[in-house]
């Protein structure tokens, strides 16, 4: 199984997974708030340039030169996203995230890297597919891909509506009613889907669903890390939204290679 390790920097917490030991990343902690990531860049390669967004909970996936031109074309201070590939070496590209996965990913032939932000919303609207897409017509090849979903809320404890359950569902299984995409999955082997006591009601667990995306488009086990870790049950560490209602994030990235 794949590893994670944590690291200190100066006295605070931060996760690495094995997977993507080529690239200077890191799933950073609720202790490094409220630092940006231009200076949480300086911890994993100091000579990279910082990218970030402003997330919108849909599935557009931008590269930097975008994030510029959209910048330059318009009065925002970020660009609405969810998702960044780098396109040369040395781009550090950063997610935000509370309880929705932060996605990290890197292409062991060509350098390039992707970081992702997909809670249920983006999981529905296959952020993690739309973004590999892109990696593919920047070059990438499916087995060259190394993924990893960093801390966020675990499916035992992220009680949703059947509705939304089927909304994420009917991104793997082919079906168009909710009860029959909300049976299906609970017939998966190793299921996303837990029963919840209240009616209309399950628990989630959206890091699987994304799993399930990427082995539907080829991608092997072998190439997927799930990080052991809950957002709302490790307050020690982890901002949760749903624990605290409060709009704090920790915030993941991950540097391009040469």
């Amino acid at each position: 199984m794949h590893t994670w390790h944590w690291h200190n920097w100066e006295g605070l917490p931060y996760l690495t997974c094995n997977l993507l030991a080529p690239w200077p990343h890191g799933f950073f902690t609720q202790q490094f708030w409220p630092r940006p990531p231009q200076e949480l860049t300086k911890v994993l390669q100091p000579e990279a340039a910082a990218y970030r967004l402003k997330q919108v909970h849909g599935n557009t996936v931008l590269t930097p030169q975008e994030v510029d031109q959209h910048l330059n074309d318009s009065d925002d201070e970020l660009a609405l996203a969810d998702g960044l590939i780098s396109e040369l070496p040395l781009q550090a590209v950063w997610v935000a995230s509370a309880d929705c996965t932060p996605v990290l990913i890197g292409d062991v032939k060509i350098g390039q890297v992707g970081a992702l932000h997909a809670g249920w919303r983006g999981t529905a609207a296959k952020i993690v597919p739309q973004a590999i897409n892109k990696m593919q017509s920047q070059g990438s090849k499916l087995q060259d891909l190394r993924i990893a979903m960093g801390p966020a809320i675990a499916g035992e404890v992220y009680q949703v509506s059947v509705e939304v359950a089927a909304e994420i569902g009917s991104t793997i299984v082919p079906h168009n009613e909710p009860e029959k995409i909300v049976a299906a999955l609970h017939d998966l082997p190793d299921s996303p889907l837990l029963p919840d006591p209240e009616p209309g009601k399950v628990r989630l667990d959206v890091r699987r669903i994304n799993a399930l995306q990427l082995e539907q488009l080829g991608i092997s086990v072998e190439q997927i890390a799930i990080a052991p870790y809950c957002t709302y049950q490790t307050p020690d560490h982890f901002f949760s939204y749903r624990r605290e209602k409060e709009k704090k994030v920790q915030w993941s990235g991950i540097v391009s290679l040469s």
